[in-house]
This record gives C-alpha cells, sequence and structure tokens, in this order.
C-alpha cells in the first residue's frame, strides 16, 4: 500500500469523519461536496469534532494542528480526485445518486485511483460496471464516531483485485482502524446486518402502536444496559439514512409496515428536517436529549 492522497466524496454524517481520522492519520485528504455551502458546514464540524480526538484520544495542539494542515476542500470533482490514489465514497444511501456520482468520477479520475464505497448496505457489485474499473472498486464501511468505533469492514465483489483489496485493508489499519476483512459480499456487511433488523424491530412496534420511542428506548437500555436505544441510535446514524433503506425495502418486498414506515417516517421527520442530531431534532430534541437526562430510567 503506497497511498497519499485520500478523497472523501462527501461530508456528512459519516464523510466527514472519515476525512478528518484519514487526515488525523497524516494522510493528506481532500473532502469534496456539491457546493461551497456544505464544505462550509464540514469545517464547521471539523471544529466541533477536533475536541473529540483531544477528549477520547488525548490528540495534542500539534496533532490537531497538522490534522487541520493536511486537509483541504473542494466542489469540482475533477479537481478533487486529480491526485487521488484512493477515493472514498459517502455520498446518500440512494442507488441512483451513486451510480449517478461513479459515472461523473469514472470520466475524470486519474487511472490509479481506488475507488471504495462507503454504502451501509448496499452491495458494491451493484456499482461495479458505473465506476469503469471494477477490479479497482470494492466497499470500505466505517463505524459512526469513527474515532472511537473504529472498525472498518472491507468487503470486495467477484471482480475486485486481491492486491487492492490487501492495500485497502493495510490503508484501514493505517488509520487506526481494526480492519474487518468479509469473504464475500454481504448486504449490510457485518455490523447491519444485525443492526438494521434491530432498528426494524423498534419501528415496527411503533408503527404498529405497541409503544412509543421513548418508551422502546427506556426498555431496551434498561433491559440490557446499553445507554442508549434503538431511536436514539437512529438519531445519531440519522434518519435519512433509515429512510432510504426503509424505502428500498419496501419496494423490494411490499411489505405494508415498510410501506406505512416510510410514509410515517417523510410526513412526520423527512418533510419536517427532523433528521436527528445533525438538524437539532428527530426523535428527540438537542444538545440535552431525554435518554440522556439521570431521571429517564426512573
Amino acid at each position: 500500500m503506497n497511498y497519499k492522497n485520500i478523497t472523501i466524496a462527501g461530508s456528512g454524517v459519516l464523510g466527514y469523519q472519515v476525512a478528518f481520522q484519514t487526515a488525523f492519520f497524516g494522510f493528506k485528504t481532500v473532502v469534496y461536496d456539491i457546493n461551497e455551502d456544505v464544505l462550509d458546514k464540514a469545517k464547521a464540524k471539523f471544529d466541533i469534532l477536533n475536541k473529540e480526538y483531544i477528549k477520547d484520544l488525548n490528540a495534542t495542539p500539534e496533532q490537531i494542528d497538522q490534522t487541520f494542515k493536511n486537509l483541504s476542500y473542494s466542489s469540482n470533482l475533477e479537481d478533487a480526485v486529480k491526485d487521488a490514489d484512493l477515493l472514498i465514497e459517502s455520498v446518500p444511501e440512494n442507488p441512483d445518486i451513486k451510480i449517478d456520482f461513479y459515472s461523473k468520477l469514472a470520466k475524470v479520475a486519474p487511472a490509479k485511483t481506488i475507488f471504495a464505497t462507503n454504502s451501509s448496505t448496499m452491495l458494491p457489485s451493484t456499482f461495479a460496471d458505473s465506476t469503469g474499473r471494477p477490479s479497482q472498486f470494492l466497499a470500505l464501511h466505517f463505524a459512526n464516531s469513527i474515532w472511537k468505533h473504529n472498525t472498518a469492514e472491507i468487503m470486495g465483489h467477484p471482480a475486485t483485485s486481491p492486491e487492492v483489496f490487501e492495500d485497502v485493508v493495510a490503508f484501514a489499519k493505517a488509520i487506526g482502524m481494526l480492519a474487518l476483512p468479509l469473504k464475500k459480499e454481504q448486504p449490510g456487511y457485518i455490523i447491519n446486518s444485525m443492526l438494521v433488523p434491530f432498528f426494524y424491530s423498534a419501528t415496527d412496534l411503533l408503527l404498529k402502536e405497541v409503544a412509543d420511542p421513548e418508551t422502546i428506548d427506556k426498555t431496551w437500555m434498561k433491559a440490557t444496559g446499553s445507554p442508549t436505544g434503538p431511536f436514539a441510535m437512529l438519531d445519531v446514524v440519522g434518519i435519512t439514512t433509515l429512510y432510504n433503506v426503509v424505502k428500498m425495502n419496501a419496494e423490494q418486498t411490499k411489505d405494508p409496515i415498510k410501506i406505512k414506515t416510510v410514509a410515517y417516517l417523510k410526513e412526520h421527520y423527512i418533510d419536517k428536517n427532523k433528521l436527528g442530531v445533525s438538524t437539532g431534532e428527530g426523535f428527540y430534541k438537542y444538545p440535552n436529549p431525554k435518554y440522556k437526562t439521570a431521571d429517564f430510567l426512573k
């Protein structure tokens, strides 16, 4: 692995974390997004995120300063990827958006550039042809709060080059990740194969009017000792991600509960911009959600 220049495409919930982590570990990192306003929001998030690195990783002022020096920004895709050894795609979890992005990327990226999708649930083979370089394409998936929950799941597709796969495993280790290579394609990788059904169980209980989000979270937290319940987790992950995943499932299965869930999420959350922590409100209100209060479980 001889990567030096990394481009992160998409500065949303996970994209900006991957960018900061990559820069923190010494790689020149370009953050690409669709316009300057979105990039300004990413810069503001970096100003907050660096405090987490100081608190959780005991990062020094010198390390934080160098991290910011390693970061650069561009809203021009050709410029953002011109020197990239590796591009990590973290655009919205929508197959049409991803296919469109890869079709554009394939026209401007240097021949050397490896492409990796950070898709939470979709198989890399879904997009392999769109990349124009299937042998240089695979999935590299991170957990939220990447600096603490430092897992990186690496998943190829049938045409991925073994050398490319091993290089991305080495890169994951180089940015402080516990590298988790998967032997075959699996929707949802390892973590989301377990986590998505957990979220479905919670939203099914809500849509069937068995209990409200707070009661469901209280049940999970008290019974298992977990610091958060499913709806608190969804606020962190982002309700848009849940909406996109459930929407795809509903279209494929025609499950009436999933169809009802899509409509419910759209009406009560998506259309009202209540997307979770990122917008200040989702299932809870932030910065002081009820599940963090001392008497929540009393």
